[in-house]
């Protein structure tokens, strides 16, 4: 732990959050904030993807099943789901006495999948409501046109509906991935784990300056949100540039 300074001059105190050895700890920080971010992102997509598919099922049980499961992600809190998992299934003697040898519970030794896993069930709830939704809002006159031309209703899936549904989806679900990128920072509540705001709380721990080592760490959240934000416009003007409306 490094020694205590009192520093008076804010220009010190800045200083102090330039030194090599924090900007190494933000950096690290930063990796797994990123590397939990795109995680979450690649796994609850996928799992949303069945999720939508499922809520649109004609089996009367598996869309209450799923619709469930979507409404209790949804009603409770992210920290809740993460300790949960962390301090809940990880923490279950049956668990802990698998955990060296049998799979999966190997995994739950792991404090980044403990993180992983809440996050990534708790974005595929989200992000499986919107793309179901937007399932439902396809234009008829697209799948009718589909059916007439003999295409097979696997096909008017996975070829008409899916691709428009996906590019409806993307101004809810960049909202969506900014939250999972602020959502991140819960991952600071679990051990071991040492994302930015974890390494915001270290330098604030060891040289006493919560406003300088937030704000550094707030900006860099910034920094990425700027970029996510910018990269969604692009897709949408890509991709929905057809939705537009039209300049008389």
């Amino acid at each position: 732990m490094a020694e205590l300074i009192w520093p008076k001059d804010p220009a010190v105190n800045w200083s102090v959050i330039f030194e090599p050895a924090q900007l190494q700890l933000y950096a690290e920080g930063l990796l797994t904030t990123l590397k939990l971010l795109l995680s979450s992102l690649a796994v609850g997509g996928v799992l949303a993807l069945f999720l939508a598919l499922a809520l649109n099922s004609r089996y009367r049980w598996l869309r209450w099943l799923v619709g469930s499961y979507t409404y209790v992600i949804r009603g409770t809190p992210l920290l809740i789901q993460v300790y949960l998992i962390y301090y809940g299934i990880a923490q279950l003697e049956w668990v802990q006495a698998r955990w060296d040898a049998v799979w999966p519970w190997t995994w739950f030794k792991d404090a980044f999948f403990c993180a992983l896993l809440a996050f990534a069930l708790n974005t595929a709830g989200y992000t499986a409501e919107m793309l179901a939704g937007a399932i439902r809002e396809t234009p008829a006159g697209e799948i009718e046109a589909a059916r007439a031309m003999g295409i097979s209703p696997r096909q008017v899936l996975w070829r008409i509906v899916m691709p428009s549904a996906l590019r409806r989806t993307l101004p809810a679900y960049s909202n969506e991935v900014v939250m999972m990128l602020h959502s991140t920072s819960l991952a600071s509540t679990v051990p071991a784990m040492l994302d930015l705001t974890a390494a915001a709380s270290r330098v604030y721990s060891d040289f006493y300056l919560p406003f300088e080592a937030y704000l550094f760490a707030a900006a860099i959240y910034l920094s990425i949100t700027f970029m996510l934000v910018g990269l969604f416009k692009w897709a949408e003007r890509r991709f929905l540039a057809h939705l537009a409306p039209r300049r008389t």
